[in-house]
């Protein structure tokens, strides 16, 4: 006779439970400071910073976090104040993604290409009490300083003749390099404060919490295949998403990251045949500049250097360049609110079988989720039901998961609106395929509708990319008094190209799509970019509009 467990009486704990409950030995809330913590100990003599001549180790970057925890903790800064930084892609930028959550406070990174006034509104609605600046930034800063009643405590890295403020390195060296710091009570503690870039109105301020952070770190690290070994090249900004969470994954892998203040291609190609680089990230305007810049800018190097875009669908003609120049393109996709990355385009068996060109498409594609993303579905805009995944039906792409924000700081509406119904809603519009892969087709305002059928502009904009001449591609709609409306396609000529006819662009387009989806207007010249390097397409259809 075999033993039978008898069920716990009445109210009391199943023995799955009873004894067995959270202790300091086995429950440590999740954060990613201690990722940090964990490198020094483990690998503290590693590389874990380059910037130009200057290297710092994983030990010195821990000691210089601490050293400025521990002077901001002495000026009164501690649990959930706000501290707001300023700078480049530089190690300070590094540095406060790691010394201000040790304090418990939220780290608030700004959009250095953005106007004063609206560095002005972010300061005062994120409650900041202390603003870091860096120098090349000092008249944005002091624009936006001069422009509040109260200002908060700026501590400047370099001179910035900013009156009463305190410098970064005095601040290091008088801190403590032992300050004792520990994880927050709650891992749902809030960390970081990102605004995003809103086309109008005030932008909204996402919520990430130490959890988020921590798992996201993850999620990027073995998604992009970090390691030890990585070599991470900062083409994207740090400010962007909190740098798409990578200042987190990067130390979390123990790889070495390579600052860069501006993204030109010599710059790019110099630091990674100089430091080997085998990671980079950006949105797909910085993979033009690197696959159209010319031959004297170039350097070879013997590695391939993963590269991982996002902010808009890759062109098939932008991944072949690519390749052949010694990357491998892997498209991510994801949101502020997700802290970078949701879903990535992970490669399937079946896909040696394909063409070059069949391959390239399906690499453009927005894929599946991360592994620390409880799930992405696509569905119904209207009943709010998945779509069938088959490739065709058009729906809203939906995440859920521990890696999706908070919330909206101090807007409660915005929040219910965008995680209503248990999922972040996106406003992406897409397809889903029968592999789980998602395929944006078009942002929901960006759907052009022409006599009654839909047209994406992605499309479109993906055949005008295989032209020769054209560097960049962006198609809106345009009033149209018959067909209600028309795409519009305004391009950017590549360096060096002679710009085509409007003709000439009609005519390419004919022959490789439906005649109700060519583009009835061309027009060449600069696209207006955002501060990530997304094209503006409300500027240009501001533009379109106004074409007699």
């Amino acid at each position: 006779m075999t033993d039978t467990p008898m069920p716990p009486a009445g109210g009391a704990a199943h023995r799955f439970e009873a004894g067995l409950e959270r202790r300091a030995a086995n429950y440590v809330s999740l954060t990613p400071v201690s990722l940090l913590a964990r490198a020094a100990a483990a690998f503290g003599a590693r590389v874990a910073v380059i910037d130009g001549e200057r290297r710092l180790t994983y030990a010195a970057l821990y000691a210089r976090c601490r050293r400025l925890a521990s002077s901001l903790a002495a000026r009164g800064i501690g649990r959930l104040d706000t501290v707001a930084i300023l700078a480049s892609n530089i190690p300070e930028m590094v540095e406060a993604h790691f010394a201000v959550p040790m304090l418990g406070a939220v780290l608030n990174p700004l959009n250095t290409r953005l106007d004063p006034a609206t560095i002005a509104f972010s300061l005062r609605h994120g409650g900041a009490r202390v603003l870091i600046v860096e120098e090349a930034h000092a008249p944005l800063a002091a624009k936006a300083l001069a422009a509040m009643e109260a200002r908060p405590l700026v501590i400047t890295i370099g001179e910035t003749g900013i009156a009463g403020a305190l410098p970064y390195e005095a601040l290091i060296e008088a801190g403590d390099p032992a300050h004792a710091w520990a994880p927050p009570d709650d891992e749902w503690q809030s960390l970081c404060l990102l605004y995003t870039s809103g086309t109008t109105g005030d932008p909204k301020g996402a919520v990430y919490s130490h959890r988020g952070a921590y798992l996201q770190a993850l999620g990027n690290a073995v998604t992009f295949g970090l390691s030890g070994e990585s070599v991470y090249l900062w083409t994207l900004p740090m400010f962007h998403c909190s740098g798409w969470s990578y200042p987190w994954a990067c130390v979390a892998a123990g790889a070495t990251q390579v600052c860069l203040r501006k993204v030109e291609p010599a710059d790019i190609f110099r630091l990674i045949a100089e430091h080997g680089v085998t990671h980079l990230c950006g949105a797909p305007i910085v993979l033009s500049m690197i696959a159209h810049a010319p031959a004297h800018e170039r350097r070879d190097f013997p590695q391939t250097v993963r590269c991982a875009v996002g902010g808009a669908a890759p062109s098939s003609t932008i991944i072949r360049t690519m390749e052949e120049m010694g990357f491998r393109i892997t498209h991510l996709y994801g949101a502020t609110e997700s802290y970078g990355p949701a879903t990535a385009c992970l490669a399937q068996p079946d896909w040696a079988e394909l063409t070059d060109e069949e391959r390239y498409q399906r690499m453009a594609r927005q894929g599946v989720a991360l592994a620390t993303l409880d799930g992405v579905i696509v569905t119904d805009p209207e009943t709010g039901e998945p779509v069938p995944q088959d490739g065709s039906r058009i729906g809203e792409i939906r995440l859920r998961g521990n890696t999706i924000m908070k919330g909206y700081l101090g807007n409660p509406s915005a929040t219910e609106k965008a995680l209503a119904g248990g999922w972040y809603a996106t406003g992406d519009l897409a397809v889903w395929h029968a592999d789980g892969a998602v395929e944006i087709k078009d942002r929901s305002k960006d759907i052009i509708i022409s006599g009654g059928e839909n047209i994406s502009s992605l499309e479109v904009e993906e055949v005008l990319m295989r032209h020769p001449s054209v560097m960049l591609a962006a198609v809106v709609a345009r009033p149209d008094a018959t067909w209600g409306e028309t795409p519009c396609a305004f391009l950017e000529a590549k360096p060096g190209s002679e710009v085509p006819s409007q003709e000439t662009i009609i005519a390419f387009c004919r022959e490789r799509m439906a005649r109700y989806k060519v583009p009835k207007t061309v027009v060449f010249g600069h696209l207006p970019k955002t501060s990530t390097g997304k094209i503006q397409k409300f500027v240009l259809r501001d533009r379109a509009r106004e074409i007699g």
